[in-house]
């Protein structure tokens, strides 16, 4: 493929395609809410005021995290992939720009307020929970508008992403009435139930499709069961989160603990299988496949974890270790498919060849470092509170880094010619 040198970068070209748009915005907010935490852990582990407070810092740092730029991550790659999958024309930027950008907006205003004026950042929400929600309803436009005969990738994230608005909402009431402990539900709710499950529909339908297509010898092996397997998966994790909220402490509690931590450990177990079926050994061959491959070994690694530490749980308290699954989940799948997924399609769309050079696959190895380190830092202690900064030093400069080179592609147009 003959490609030119790209032109000049402008603000107009963001909107000459859905993805442009709705990456660009992600990784403003991406960058900004990594730069927030590291100031925050840096604040934790020297005892040095960093950065202002004025609502408790975990809430804040989940809520950017699960519900900021995942959705606009997504809305970039549906509002791209999605037409095809359905079968329908695609929706225009200038139809999705007003949910995307109040999105953004919303959650930057949740970084600046919970730094001074806590208003400011309930503001934030209300502006992303109606962005979000706007985006759900032009997806679910597409969805009802399909005659295509395979509608069920489709139809799942259409329905992740009514849960991740209902959880968004739930967030907002739950924040307004000072109840934290719900907050955490709603948005453990969001990662499970709506994240969770856009990654793994992805998954099914996209990394058989990719690595048969770079590895011929390899079938694109995807049956609807695994599906199943891996949502179920995802359903459990959701249901953990409310009886934990509901179930008193004693027999039955400490029955569903050891259930959970089993069917987890078998569920681990079954998806670390499924990595190697899908061909992750034969991928390493290739930088750009092998990313997609390790990215979704993680979440059968964070499923064992976690299932280990549930039966750990019943013999003793190991809460700093329930981070460490949570974060293998987060910063090691969902942050590594994010860096290997998003990085293909724009190589893809902005007319570049489909491969992962040295910072693209640099900045994935130092994210594998990041994920290592902050699974560590799980740690109690000194020792665990400079862990975690150096983890979230690490994710700031891996974001900063990748996210800078792909929005200086954004703003210029294809290096092939073509148009999008």
């Amino acid at each position: 493929m003959k490609q030119t040198t790209a032109g000049a970068w402008r603000v107009a070209h963001i909107g000459l395609a859905p993805h442009r748009l709705g990456f660009f915005l992600a990784m403003l907010v991406l960058i900004a809410s990594a730069l927030w935490w590291a100031l925050v852990q840096w604040s934790r582990a020297s005892g040095a005021l960093l950065v202002a407070q004025t609502m408790p810092a975990v809430v804040v740092h989940s809520a950017v995290m699960c519900f900021g730029f995942f959705p606009l991550f997504f809305s970039g790659f549906l509002f791209t992939a999605g037409p095809r999958w359905l079968n329908v024309e695609p929706l225009s930027v200038r139809a999705v720009a007003p949910p995307l950008l109040l999105q953004a907006t919303g959650w930057l205003l949740w970084l600046v307020g919970s730094m001074g004026v806590t208003a400011v950042a309930w503001v934030g929400v209300a502006l992303a929970c109606t962005g979000l929600s706007w985006m759900t309803w032009w997806f679910l436009q597409l969805v009802r508008a399909s005659k295509a005969k395979d509608q069920i990738h489709g139809r799942t994230v259409a329905l992740a992403l009514v849960l991740g608005s209902i959880s968004l909402a739930g967030f907002a009431v739950a924040l307004v009435l000072g109840r934290f402990d719900l907050t955490r539900a709603w948005v453990f709710t969001a990662l499970w139930g709506s994240i969770g499950v856009v990654y793994v529909v992805v998954a099914h339908r996209m990394i058989p499709f990719f690595t048969s297509s770079a590895l011929p010898m390899l079938d694109a092996w995807r049956p609807f069961w695994v599906l199943w397997l891996m949502l179920a998966a995802m359903a459990l994790k959701v249901l953990e989160i409310w009886l934990a909220l509901w179930l008193p402490y004693g027999t039955v509690r400490t029955v569903w603990t050891a259930c959970s931590g089993s069917l987890q450990l078998a569920a681990g177990l079954a998806l670390l299988w499924l990595a190697f079926r899908w061909g992750m050994v034969q991928s390493l061959r290739n930088r750009l496949l092998a990313m997609l491959h390790i990215g979704f070994s993680w979440i059968g690694l964070a499923f064992v974890l976690s299932g280990a530490v549930q039966w750990a749980s019943i013999f003793g308290s190991v809460a700093s270790w329930e981070n460490a699954a949570l974060h293998a989940f987060t910063m090691g799948a969902l942050g590594s498919l994010l860096v290997a997924m998003v990085t293909r399609v724009s190589c893809g769309h902005s007319g570049r060849l489909l491969h992962a050079d040295q910072l693209a696959f640099g900045m994935f190895c130092l994210l594998q470092v990041a994920v290592v380190v902050r699974v560590l830092g799980a740690l109690d202690g000194s020792i665990g509170a400079w862990l975690l900064a150096a983890a979230a030093t690490l994710w700031t400069i891996v974001m900063a880094l990748w996210g800078t080179r792909l929005c200086s592609w954004y703003g210029r147009p294809r290096v092939d010619g073509r148009p999008g």
